[in-house]
């Protein structure tokens, strides 16, 4: 039976995570990680792509988006809480899926409770270490024009902006993300509209707690696909590095695509989310 279902899910400590759950109950359950952190879900579009074989989960991490909780933003305890919603539904194992942020969360969830995963999908992260860091800011400096980066820089700098002004700013920070120069700018600017605010504390707190994958990746025995576009500022060597970490992962490049790859090439994603699951969800 296919059941689409909206709900607050109460944690130990009385944070209230937002989901939203889809597909058919008996289908093999997958859960999607959004990026930030600080941000919320928008992986809607992937959730589609799985959802008429799978039961797929979303939800908006602690204290972002429609998520409320006490202000504690530790991995350990982004990991709780995703475990603590893999009890809440009564699921032995599941696939656990994330973008960027949300990327090292699914690995990371996957080195600390192996016993409950039933493979990874890493899309658009930056991978190990900090190497990623130089050539993704001059790539997406690249893609801005110097009046672009001015008035981003102009709006970071102001101790308050108006909701206008916090839309053109998420815009600027937004826009290099996408391979398409024609549509870029509608893009960002409609994941720029969503009126939540970004949780700033959450991402300090967890890029500052952010572990080491270099080290800890090796523990990683669950199936791993790792999806990227291959214009994403965020460069694809340095995601590589992961093929010699962890012990049963495949790379699905996807061209002419960048940091939200299911948006430019729908078909190329959709078709590789497809292939892996069956054999591994």
């Amino acid at each position: 039976m296919d059941e689409t279902r909206e709900r607050a899910v109460t944690l130990d400590d009385g944070a209230q995570l937002w989901t939203m759950s889809s597909g058919p109950t008996s289908g093999s359950p997958v859960v999607l990680c959004h990026g930030g952190p600080g941000l919320w879900d928008d992986l809607s579009s992937i959730a589609t792509m799985l959802d008429s074989t799978h039961r797929v989960h979303r939800y908006d991490q602690r204290g972002c988006g429609r998520s409320t909780g006490p202000d504690d933003y530790r991995v350990d305890r982004a990991l709780a809480d995703l475990d603590g919603l893999r009890r809440h539904w009564g699921y032995d194992r599941w696939t656990v899926f994330g973008h960027s942020w949300g990327a090292t969360l699914a690995l990371a969830y996957a080195w600390t409770y192996p016993a409950h995963v039933q493979a990874v999908i890493y899309c658009s992260g930056v991978g190990p270490g900090t190497e990623w860091r130089e050539p993704y800011y001059a790539e997406s400096a690249k893609r801005l024009t110097p009046r672009q980066q001015e008035r981003r820089d102009e709006l970071e700098q102001q101790e308050e902006r108006s909701w206008e002004e916090e839309v053109e700013y998420r815009m600027l920070c937004w826009l290099p993300g996408y391979a398409d120069p024609s549509r870029a700018e509608a893009w960002a600017r409609e994941a720029a509209a969503v009126p939540f605010e970004i949780n700033w504390r959450a991402n300090r707190g967890l890029w500052t707690d952010r572990p080491d994958e270099i080290t800890l990746a090796t523990k990683v025995t669950a199936p791993t696909l790792i999806i990227h576009g291959e214009q994403d500022p965020r460069p694809l060597a340095n995601v590589r590095r992961l093929l010699d970490l962890l012990p049963s992962a495949t790379l699905a490049a996807i061209p002419q695509a960048g940091h939200s790859p299911w948006l430019e090439d729908p078909t190329g994603v959709s078709s590789r989310l497809r292939a892996f699951l069956p054999a591994h969800g």
